[in-house]
């Protein structure tokens, strides 16, 4: 009791943040293997969860062929620098896999059924990501598009088919807020490429700052980086970064057979689940940024975004609509998040919703039928903290899906653990563990939630399990 009453004084004083200590999530051990039990997830009264399939190995997506046959995609890469097979399988009766389609060039992030093909977004976090095409059965792979500059952060996302027959896909940014720095290096992709950064989608006017930091590549000396510049390269007042397509932070377009994407929209961070809603409006859920790195960003939602065609959305110095500068995402003694942009490209629109502080709102659907209700809302899988190294968080936030009313912006727990808050790898039990992406089948009855597996987060970062994915199905009873 002592403890509680000195918490919620602590948090009723202003400065305390900084004295309680992190209890995110992931903030737990596992060992042995996951059980999957549907009765400890709770749902609204009239639906029913269950188990479809277990064992798969970090899944990012779950689609319909036009026959009914259900896929699910496997990333084949981890935060952590855990590496696999990025693989697309077939689920048959009773869960059992069949393979589909291999590949090299992991993570392989969302995939979506068209015109007797699957789309897939390959991450590409070793040679630049790309969108596939795979036939089945042969399970050949065909790029439609290659070259996305995938190589940092965040990687390339979606995809969704709009009712004009074109592929569009995400594409993150490669830092957390527009500097490279040594949070990049112990993301690994520094290591591997010293020289990548952002690339905006249009030509930007810098303001000139410039960020100091510890050297990684060089242990012992320092670097100063100024923003969209390699790691160690300074910017200058003024400064035009030429912008070209493809580039980071964004949302593009390409026919199905290929050729040279389109711009869509930009300014975004890590635009990860790409819908249209039943009107054909496309909406998209962004990653907030974190608080890490050299200009470190606290208390930044994640967001689903109504696209606006051609409108740039606010990265890198805007978060919610709300200029970072304005210091409502300004925490104690970090670097003071002055505009990294000298002239903004437009005026960032106001989202649509906003999720939590580090939920990691991901892949997400809109009910189409009456038969499963909520007809035009969305429903969101919220992968969940990862905190502390992404920031600080007092209790675990996401590990659920959620629904959203667009026009209003309420969001509501739809499925959640029973027991508590939190992963079932914390809380106990066989519920849900990191809920990634959610799909209605075809007919609209029944929603999919891809389910990553364990990830736990030590002193070093993230601690994924292998194995330990589920897809789960929810129906309504009544």
């Amino acid at each position: 009791m002592k403890n509680a009453a000195l918490a919620l004084s602590c948090l009723l004083l202003a400065g305390c943040w900084s004295v309680l200590p992190s209890a995110g999530g992931g903030q737990t051990s596992f060992q042995g293997q996951r059980t999957a039990n549907a009765s400890d997830i709770a749902l609204p009264e009239g639906y029913s969860a269950e188990v479809v399939a277990t064992g798969f190995t970090f899944p990012t997506g779950v689609a319909f062929d036009d026959q009914g046959g259900i896929y699910v995609l496997e990333a084949g890469y981890s935060y952590g620098e855990v590496w696999a097979t990025p693989r697309l399988l077939k689920v048959n009766p009773g869960g059992a896999p069949t393979v589909v389609a291999t590949g090299e060039n992991a993570p392989w992030n969302g995939v979506v059924f068209h015109g007797g093909a699957f789309y897939i977004a390959d991450g590409g976090e070793k040679s630049g990501g790309r969108i596939l095409r795979v036939t089945t059965p042969d399970g050949k792979i065909t790029p439609i598009v290659e070259g996305l500059p995938s190589l940092g952060d965040h990687h390339t996302d979606g995809p969704a088919v709009g009712s004009d027959g074109w592929i569009y896909f995400g594409q993150g940014t490669a830092t957390n807020s527009g500097v490279v720095g040594t949070d990049n290096y112990e993301f690994g992709w520094l290591k591997r490429h010293p020289d990548f950064h952002d690339i905006p989608c249009k030509d930007v006017r810098l303001a000139g700052k410039n960020f100091t930091s510890d050297d990684p590549l060089t242990p012992g000396r320092k670097a100063t980086t100024g923003a969209y510049q390699p790691f160690g390269q300074a910017s200058t007042a003024g400064q035009v970064v030429p912008g070209k397509v493809p580039c980071g932070g964004a949302v593009m377009r390409v026919r199905p057979e290929g050729g040279q994407p389109e711009l869509v929209a930009w300014g975004f961070r890590n635009p990860f689940g790409l819908a249209f809603s039943p009107d054909g409006t496309l909406y998209l859920t962004e990653n907030g940024y974190d608080q890490r790195g050299s200009r470190p960003v606290f208390g930044s939602p994640d967001v689903l975004w109504r696209v606006e065609n051609g409108a740039w959305h606010g990265w890198p110095d805007y978060a919610m609509g709300v200029k970072l500068e304005d210091g409502q995402f300004h925490q104690g003694s970090n670097p003071p998040l002055d505009s990294l942009l000298a002239e903004e490209p437009g005026t960032p629109p106001k989202p649509a919703a906003t999720f939590g502080v580090h939920a990691s709102a991901n892949g997400f659907d809109f009910s189409r039928s009456e038969a499963f209700g909520h007809v035009g809302e969305a429903f969101v899988a919220e992968f969940g903290d990862m905190a502390p190294k992404v920031g600080k968080v007092l209790g675990p936030v996401g590990f659920k899906v959620v629904r959203v009313d667009p026009k209003t912006g309420r969001v509501e727990d739809f499925a959640v653990n029973r027991r508590a808050k939190g992963p079932a790898s914390r809380v106990g039990g066989g519920g849900l563990e990191r809920p990634v992406a959610a799909r209605f089948d075809p007919s609209g009855e029944t929603l999919y939630i891809v389910d990553f597996g364990v990830m736990t987060v030590g002193p070093q970062g993230p601690q994924p399990r292998q194995e330990t994915g589920v897809l789960w199905k929810i129906r309504r009873t009544r």
